[in-house]
């Protein structure tokens, strides 16, 4: 069953956990700007903190973009062989979702490439904006929050041993009713 790496950015606390974790696993090194994974946040208000990382495409932009064919698929995830990488950088402006980084100490760009397939940034992730989930349930979560928030908005009433009652759905976790 083929896994994907997802982000709910609702839930990221913008703490850049993820980004210390990946830069040791990958790299050895405490330096989140070696990091395969970065939290983009922007402010005033709303602040927005949405963590960018390769979303493993099946027919990517950057592996089509590179002239000496060092975007190579293995294990079903994107890697950069650095070996044939020429550093010319095509990889890094073609990727759509800006998830390839440059570092003045690398001698090519670097990319996500889940960590062999055991993503440690969603292991390190305390809020669990970051989840490594079968293929087949992308955006249930999207999904299912788009609901919720949708059905917040809105209230049943009911009758129960003849008396009228109103159930708001904001009120569910708390278990309130009103009359």
């Amino acid at each position: 069953m083929s896994k994907r790496l997802t982000v709910l950015p609702e839930r990221c606390s913008g703490c850049r956990l993820c980004e210390v974790v990946c830069s040791i696993n990958r790299f050895g090194v405490n330096n989140p700007k070696k990091s395969s994974i970065r939290v983009i946040v922007i402010y005033p208000h709303p602040v927005i903190r949405m963590p960018i990382v390769c979303r493993q495409c099946k027919e990517p932009k950057c592996q089509e973009n590179c002239p000496t064919d060092a975007i190579v698929i293995k294990d079903g995830y994107c890697d950069i062989d650095e070996e044939k990488c020429i550093s010319c950088q095509q990889c890094v402006m073609s990727c759509p979702f800006g998830a390839i980084f440059l570092h003045g100490d690398m001698s090519a760009p670097f990319k996500c490439n889940l960590c062999d397939g055991d993503p440690q940034c969603v292991k390190s992730c305390p809020k669990n904006a970051l989840l490594f989930i079968p293929e087949h349930t992308l955006g249930q979560a999207h999904r299912m929050a788009s609901v919720l928030k949708y059905t917040k908005m809105k209230e049943v009433e009911y009758v129960e041993k003849g008396e009228r009652k109103i159930l708001r759905y904001a009120d569910i976790e708390s278990g309130k009713e009103e009359k």
